[in-house]
């Protein structure tokens, strides 16, 4: 396993720091579905103690991203598709509603934000940088919400996100559509641009909705991630 080791954060603690490191390499795919992780492995790599390990655990646990079996140890879990659904509704609803609100009052400001964000979105694909892409792809979206006062309505989309992060990256790994996913950010900036309401919900919905082709494509190529 080649794990990615990020320095720690300044005003994090040890247990987010431990459950920050662990979470990108799972979202990552650095470790895969069903390998087995123990408290010691984790502590000794990470150079802490084993309670902050422990603490990380029972967290990610509760994202669905490890799953414990007593007795026999800590494992990565697979990815579970319901889950991967519902989590892509809930953004689509609040999506639509936000791109909604976008397309009506934006600033330039902003919109120059999304377009710098695009242009280095199509460097991390190029250098196949999948997950530093993914963490573009989300401050894009979320440089949305935020631009129109919804920065907590994102916050509820990043509390089940998880297993829809997963099987994004497994996409671009994959080489599917990403090509198309940078052509759907830049025509969201035109709609947004444009004052185009009707462009950006079709967009976004488009944009959303996609995951469902992807996501069965991907469960036959890597039956072994899914559950």
């Amino acid at each position: 396993m080649e794990w990615i080791i990020d320095q720690p954060s300044n005003g994090n603690s040890v247990s987010d720091y431990v459950y920050e490191v662990l979470k990108k390499n799972i979202v990552g795919f650095n470790v895969k579905p069903g390998d087995r992780i123990s408290e010691n492995e984790i502590s000794e790599l990470l150079q802490v103690s084993r309670t902050p390990v422990r603490e990380a655990f029972i967290k990610l646990a509760k994202e669905d991203l490890l799953y414990i079996l007593p007795q026999r140890g800590t494992y990565i879990s697979y990815i579970d598709l319901d889950e991967v659904e519902e989590a892509r509704f809930i953004r689509e609803s609040l999506e639509k509603s936000v791109i909604e609100l976008a397309t009506k009052q934006f600033s330039e400001d902003a919109l120059f934000l999304l377009e710098q964000n695009v242009t280095t979105q199509k460097n991390k694909i190029e250098k196949k940088a999948y997950g530093e892409f993914l963490e573009l792809d989300e401050a894009f979206h979320k440089t949305i919400f935020q631009e129109c006062n919804k920065g907590r309505t994102w916050s509820v989309i990043e509390q089940v996100n998880s297993q829809y992060k997963r099987i994004r990256v497994l996409s671009f790994i994959a080489n599917i559509n990403w090509v198309q996913t940078i052509e759907q950010h830049q025509s969201i900036i035109e709609a947004i641009r444009s004052n185009d309401t009707e462009k950006g919900l079709q967009i976004i919905g488009e944009h959303l909705k996609k995951l469902n082709i992807e996501k069965m494509e991907l469960k036959r190529k890597y039956p072994e991630y899914f559950k």
